[in-house]
């Protein structure tokens, strides 16, 4: 019969499991590029826990790690990673909960310490990425000066792409690319505010693509 961890040891090595997915958690948070929403935080964690479990639930035997495996290849993933940095970050958590669940302390820390310094240097090599490129929409009554319009909310990063007369000359419709370096709501409040603007649409270039 295989042995059986003491209570105390199991809860020892889930707590240190959960301590490095809160680090790997943290450097993740913290080595973002340009503020992104750090969506991934919370998996990381409870994947180090769970990872954790599973070492501990294997241990060295072999036909439990194959029939784990078997049982986990029931699973589809659809979710698209559009980063391959989170991917790195899923198996810097995956390894993490491997070690605590081993109760190898030494390569815990020292791996959390060293890929958590290399995070941070490429992070701070990382170049700027520039504003996503948006697509404005308006449509004015005739005589609006719609350049002066847009330039005047967009700033110089405006660009005009397309305009069009509308309803037989009596309106005009203009269409707009520039880069989004504020709530795309404060743009639209400020379009709408001018008299003639008839209506005002704001949409991502690559909508279609997403």
């Amino acid at each position: 019969m295989p042995d059986i961890p003491a209570p105390f040891g199991v809860f020892v090595r889930l707590a240190m499991a959960l301590m490095m997915g809160g680090a790997v958690a943290w450097i993740y948070a913290r080595t973002l590029r340009n503020g992104a929403p750090a969506t991934l935080g919370p998996t990381l964690v409870l994947l180090a826990v769970l990872i954790a479990m599973v070492t501990q639930v294997i241990g060295d035997n072999v036909a439990r790690a194959f029939s784990l495996v078997g049982a986990l290849s029931i699973v589809r993933f659809r979710t698209v990673v559009r980063d391959t940095r989170d991917t790195a970050f899923v198996i810097f958590a995956v390894v993490e909960g491997m070690a605590a669940g081993a109760q190898n302390i030494a390569v815990a820390l020292t791996g959390l310490v060293l890929t958590g310094l290399a995070a941070f240097l490429m992070a701070a090599r990382q170049p700027v990425a520039p504003a996503p490129i948006f697509v404005l929409r308006l449509k004015a009554a005739a005589g609006i000066d719609l350049d002066r319009a847009a330039s005047s909310a967009l700033g110089s990063g405006g660009k005009l792409v397309a305009i069009a007369s509308v309803r037989q000359g009596a309106g005009v419709e203009a269409t707009y690319e520039f880069p989004l370096t504020r709530p795309a709501q404060q743009v639209m409040d400020e379009l709408n505010r001018i008299d003639g603007i008839q209506d005002v649409r704001i949409e991502s270039r690559d909508w279609e693509k997403e």
